[in-house]
């Protein structure tokens, strides 16, 4: 099996080393608009070559998405046409039902997948698996600290109050967990979201709370950052590495 990563930032670098250590995986294609990035992490991938994405399309199996929403709106209809799958981490852009719906289409037509990996959250499974019947209400609390939003505030100041739709239009770097969660249970709009600046915070946190016919869920973690990114949440690259690891591995765990 052959890999295509578009992204060598944090996440993208994550999933590369990981996926060096995969025997299933035979060549690793790096692609980033920075050009540094990319050289520097082709450098300590041993299976790696840097190639652009339309050129490696061909010889891939899977494309692995960490780097924007616009890469995303980019590349992915191509690369599903091509009939490969396709892990997007940005899937931020997935409040646009009309793009959401117009890839589902293209996926189906041309027997390939798209893999959303839950972030860096936990709890997802559950909501999935409470979306076969009803869901009441989902909300999502996220608490950041105010060095992550490149602001200051003095108090735990609610920065934003709405739906789900409007927090991934707003917070596009930040909130990518809302829009898995939007996915997995209610959509984007039914999905409440409430995103906390807090100076005594060290750490991102996120809640989710969920009621249903199914009983009631209430998930939290408090995320380290990732080393290479304290923007980034290192559960962020893990369920991305796991995301990868279900795909390769015969067995699978989870909804």
């Amino acid at each position: 099996m052959n890999l295509g990563i578009i992204g060598c930032g944090a996440i993208g670098t994550d999933v590369a080393i990981a996926a060096d250590k995969m025997k299933k995986i035979n060549k690793i294609y790096l692609y980033d608009i920075d050009k540094k990035k990319q050289e520097k992490l082709s450098d300590i991938i041993e299976k790696s070559e840097i190639k652009y994405i339309f050129d490696f399309l061909e010889d891939v199996d899977v494309v692995f998405e960490a780097a924007s929403q616009k890469a995303v709106e980019q590349y992915s209809e191509k690369i599903l046409d091509a009939g490969k799958d396709l892990i997007i981490m940005s899937i931020g852009c997935f409040y646009d039902d009309e793009f959401k719906d117009r890839l589902e289409k293209i996926a189906e037509k041309n027997h390939c997948k798209i893999f959303i990996p839950s972030g860096a959250v936990c709890g997802i499974d559950g909501v999935l698996s409470a979306s076969v019947d009803t869901i009441d209400e989902v909300t999502l609390v996220t608490t950041k600290p105010p060095s992550s939003l490149d602001k200051k505030y003095n108090k735990r100041t609610v920065i934003f109050s709405g739906n789900a739709a409007e927090a991934v239009k707003k917070f596009p770097e930040n909130i990518n967990v809302a829009a898995s969660l939007s996915i997995a249970g209610v959509g984007f709009i039914k999905t409440k979201v409430e995103i906390v600046a807090d100076p005594v915070a060290t750490r991102n946190s996120h809640k989710i709370l969920a009621h249903g016919k199914f009983g009631r869920l209430r998930a939290e973690v408090e995320n380290m950052p990732n080393p290479n990114n304290p923007k980034s949440s290192y559960m962020a690259s893990l369920s991305a590495v796991a995301t990868l690891k279900k795909i390769v591995n015969p067995i699978q765990i989870g909804s």
